[in-house]
């Protein structure tokens, strides 16, 4: 009998010593050295085995393509969505590589128990990242998420990779061929990573929030348990101290303890939380200023709105909001034209508003109807409720309803769909006749340093004009750099669709000719709302009276339309558009947006907020 082999089998070699004629059936798998040699006939045990073995690799892979959301996840409410993805795809392909090249090239001079610590980075990564993102401002936007991926998420994924490697090693392939048996297993699993790295992301980004293990934290803790199960090892050990550290000092944690860790850390610095959730779209948390009295809703690393927390010497029957371009949204009401003064004037009780909240934010009204979409903390939306409009809200996120109700005094008297206006505009137009038509739409779609392509291409705008009455209003809050092309596409896009507008801008500023090239355009992040109508007629804003202001002081201020930009500054004679599915153009230029967009955040409010979530 041939003596028992340990450690990897030797794939390809001829076993001389076992012989199907001579061996019993407890000796032929004690002899058998490769369980799938041809010459042999394959065992039960070693099918088995083989099977478990492809199993395990598998199941190696499925982990660090999983991890790739996660991490993602883990960077958003420091960095945004867009910063963090900027390098993201490039790290991946180079840990997959890494990982086989190593194999090939390295794999001698590589420890076997290496792969004894993928279990230990897994549960190390909340600390790091809790010590690295301390760090955010002085690394920036750009290479903050770059060296947190480069010493967490490479390394992890390089040896989740490179023990898959290891195992896959030990399966024959030689009866395939030398080509499939040198290169075979190093393609197969690039594109099974590839496939399962988008069937884990949409499973978790659809599930995320929706319990204690699918937020971040409870990902990373449910994918380091699976690598300890999955690679049991003595060496676990080690990770009894990140394990403590993650559950009594780690702030991004969602336990009690650790969140009176955060409240404490803020209290250093004037903020208190007040609520915090995760949702599908992003890190939500309320927030007050305990110095300069005002309250805030975060959505990852932007701010979904605001209002003013002091006692008002004015008798508002709104809320003051932070933000001004809030009430100026709310100058929908205020447009006129020739031939509407002659018409009989319609009351505000009897219209209807139908807010919709798409992916980020907008809102809608109509003639006894509104629409708004993108409810944030519900400032323009309460607006409207209180001049007596009947509203409707549409938010795709139930998490930021529930907050505007619960801590920003969002009116109870409006009806609520929660779900994603895209799909609400395109079932509205499938409906046709059948659906109802509104007078106002307020488009307030931002957050995170970029707009949803999609929701600006001339077919969803186009989809809006349809909701519209023919003497109906849209107001469309552009919130981005305008110095860029992409502002220029977008705006080109909505006058395609809509033959009379007028743009205003949130404050003012002198805005250099983005195609100067004797005066090179400076940033220019900012609000940029757009009032259109379905026909060509002019329109003007009628003077703001005090009824209109609901006693707020911020709309006395706000409300009027002040600073305009010339209707032709963005033309260029081209006629670009963005059309669902060429969006390329607008992503592009959205990525340096985001960028602009975080510098900003961290004036807003200090980094330290940004950091402790």
């Amino acid at each position: 009998m041939a003596p028992k082999k340990s450690g990897r089998s030797s794939a390809g070699k001829q076993n001389k010593a076992a012989t199907p004629t001579t061996s019993t059936p407890s000796a032929s798998a004690s002899t058998t050295e490769h369980p799938l040699q041809p010459s042999v006939a394959v065992q039960p045990a070693d099918a088995q085995t083989t099977v478990q073995m492809l199993m395990k690799a598998l199941e190696l892979i499925v982990l660090g393509a999983a991890y790739s959301t996660i991490s993602q996840l883990c960077l958003s409410p420091v960095y945004g969505s867009i910063p963090p993805s900027l390098h993201h795809s490039r790290i991946t392909m180079a840990a997959v590589f890494a990982a086989w090249l190593g194999k090939s090239a390295m794999g001698p001079y590589i420890p076997n128990g290496i792969v004894n610590l993928l279990p230990i980075l897994a549960f190390m990564i909340p600390p790091i990242q809790f010590f690295l993102f301390q760090y955010s401002g002085e690394m920036g936007p750009i290479y903050g998420p770059l060296v947190t991926e480069l010493v967490t998420y490479f390394p992890l994924v390089a040896l989740s990779m490179y023990a898959a490697a290891a195992v896959i090693e030990n399966i024959d392939l030689s009866r395939f061929g030398n080509r499939v048996q040198n290169s075979g297993p190093a393609i197969a699993t690039y594109f099974f990573f590839t496939a399962t790295e988008k069937l884990t992301e949409n499973y978790i980004r659809q599930n995320v929030g929706s319990g204690l293990i699918f937020t971040r934290s409870g990902l990373q803790f449910v994918a380091a348990t699976f690598y300890a199960l999955l690679l049991p090892s003595r060496t676990i050990v080690f990770a009894v101290l990140p394990i403590l550290h993650s559950a009594s000092v780690n702030v991004h944690v969602p336990l009690d303890h650790t969140t009176s860790v955060l409240n404490d850390t803020l209290h250093l610095h004037n903020y208190s939380l007040v609520a915090r959730q995760e949702s599908l779209t992003g890190y939500i948390s309320v927030l007050d200023n305990l110095q300069d009295n005002f309250r805030v809703m975060r959505c990852d690393h932007s701010l979904l709105g605001g209002e003013w927390t002091f006692p008002s010497k004015y008798e508002s029957r709104v809320k003051e909001p932070i933000y001004s371009v809030f009430t100026l949204l709310e100058a929908v009401r205020l447009v006129e034209t020739e031939s509407g003064k002659k018409q009989p004037v319609i009351s505000d009780d009897q219209k209807n508003a139908l807010v919709m909240y798409v992916i980020i934010r907008m809102t809608i009204i109509c003639n006894a109807d509104s629409i708004l979409s993108g409810l944030g903390i519900g400032t323009t939306p309460a607006a409207l409720i209180a001049h007596g409009i009947h509203t409707t809200t549409i938010e795709i996120d139930p998490v930021v309803h529930s907050f505007a109700m619960q801590y920003f005094a969002l009116p109870t008297n409006h009806t609520s769909i929660i779900e994603d206006a895209a799909i609400f505009v395109d079932r509205a137009r499938l409906a046709g006749s059948e659906h109802p038509s509104y007078n106002y739409i307020i488009h307030d779609v931002f957050t995170g340093g970029a707009e949803p392509a999609s929701l600006f291409t001339q077919e969803f705008v186009q989809g809006l004009s349809d909701l519209l009455k023919p003497e109906g209003v849209v107001a469309i809050n552009y919130a981005g750099d305008l110095s860029l092309p992409s502002a220029r596409l977008v705006v080109n896009t909505i006058h395609s669709v809509f033959p009379s507008c007028r743009l205003f801008r949130e404050e003012k500023e002198n805005l250099a000719d983005p195609s100067s090239v004797e005066q090179p355009p400076t940033q220019d992040f900012t609000n940029m709302v757009l009032f259109c109508r379905k026909t060509a007629e002019p329109f003007s804003f009628r003077a703001v009276t005090e009824a209109d202001c609901l006693g707020s002081q911020a709309r006395r201020n706000h409300l009027q339309p002040r600073y305009e930009i010339a209707a032709d500054f963005f033309a260029d004679g081209t006629g670009k558009v963005l059309r669902p599915g060429k969006t390329e153009a607008l992503q592009r230029w959205q990525r340096e947006s985001a960028v602009g967009h975080w510098r900003i955040m961290r004036k807003v409010l200090p980094g330290v907020v940004w950091e402790n979530w």
